[in-house]
């Protein structure tokens, strides 16, 4: 009896004005990963590329099926940019919604180039880093003050959300995905047989890659992540946590464990690292400034779960790959 790999939906919005060679593009690169991850294991899931367009009235609707007849949700939902602007305030309006409900679903979102800006009116990037083209970085900025725009970036990962950086990132946001859901062999063999650029030095392939996980089902639990991404995991007591996700504290670390895989403390502590990881490529900040950025109020502390979690000291890591985001 042959093994019925698992599927994983990733869906792409497809909006009046977007630009289809993106469109296109991250179509043909997921399903080559799909291809070439059949072909390494039967244990890694079949990729599901779904175009979602909006109807006359209502939510997006699937348009397109790489696997029609399927019963699935996505699992990241992508926002190509628009080839001038955006479309009319109630088209916005009835695709954010559609996209919150993504993720408030357990979809991680990611943009590509000036698709931060639909992005950007969903709410979900305020307070938070993001990037998009250099030519509309000031725009974006301008027009959110709530986000934190990182110009010089190409790819801001921050978890449940992922914006990139010029025409061309749709590869590194594909890229990025397929090592998630596939793993770093398959994301390496992709990348080559697109010809496409894939940093396999860059601070997400130095020791454990950290890639929660947002599609397990639990709501309670989902929504404290989302809350930690957004927050950036400072302040954390198991008391707040519980609070948030409505559960009785025991209740909430048995269920925060069975969904993640981690307890919230290891969790929290991934985030912050991340967070100093990005730090240490990009900024001039010094460690310890880095340290209380991320939410360490014990520098030699901050030293110790860094080192855990990524095999390389602060400055050490900050000598090998600073200047990689730029």
């Amino acid at each position: 009896m042959g093994t019925e790999r698992a599927i994983a939906e990733i869906a792409v919005l497809v909006y009046s004005g977007a630009q289809m060679a993106e469109v296109h593009s991250m179509t043909h690169l997921f399903a080559a990963a799909s291809r070439i991850a059949g072909e390494q294991s039967m244990r890694l899931p079949r990729l599901r590329i779904s175009h979602w367009s909006l109807p006359d009235e209502g939510p997006p609707q699937r348009s397109y099926d790489s696997l029609p007849g399927g019963h699935s949700a996505p699992l990241a939902v992508l926002l190509p940019p628009p080839l001038a602007a955006l479309p009319d305030a109630l088209a916005v309006q009835r695709m954010s919604q559609w996209i919150l409900e993504q993720h408030s679903a357990g979809a991680t979102i990611g943009s590509v180039c000036k698709g931060a800006f639909l992005l950007a009116e969903t709410g979900l990037l305020n307070g938070r880093p993001a990037t998009t083209h250099w030519n509309s970085a000031k725009r974006l900025a301008d027009r959110y003050p709530g986000i934190k725009v990182q110009a010089d970036t190409l790819v801001v990962d921050d978890g449940d959300v992922i914006t990139t950086a010029g025409l061309m990132a749709w590869s590194a946001l594909g890229l990025r995905l397929v090592d998630r859901l596939l793993g770093p062999d398959v994301v390496t063999r992709t990348a080559r047989f697109l010809v496409a650029e894939h940093s396999t030095g860059s601070a997400f392939e130095c020791g454990n890659n950290f890639a929660p996980i947002f599609s397990h089902g639990d709501a309670a639990v989902l929504s404290v992540q989302h809350w930690l991404q957004a927050s950036g995991a400072l302040d954390i007591t198991l008391t707040a946590l519980a609070g948030r996700s409505g559960l009785g504290e025991r209740t909430f670390l048995r269920r925060f464990r069975e969904a993640t895989g981690l307890k919230p403390i290891q969790y929290c502590q991934h985030l912050r690292v991340i967070k100093a990881r990005q730090m240490l490529e990009s900024s001039d900040s010094t460690v310890d400034q880095i340290a209380w950025l991320s939410g360490y109020q014990d520098v030699g502390w901050f030293r110790v779960s860094f080192r855990k979690i990524t095999g390389m000291t602060p400055s050490d890591y900050r000598s090998r790959f600073g200047g990689l985001a730029a």
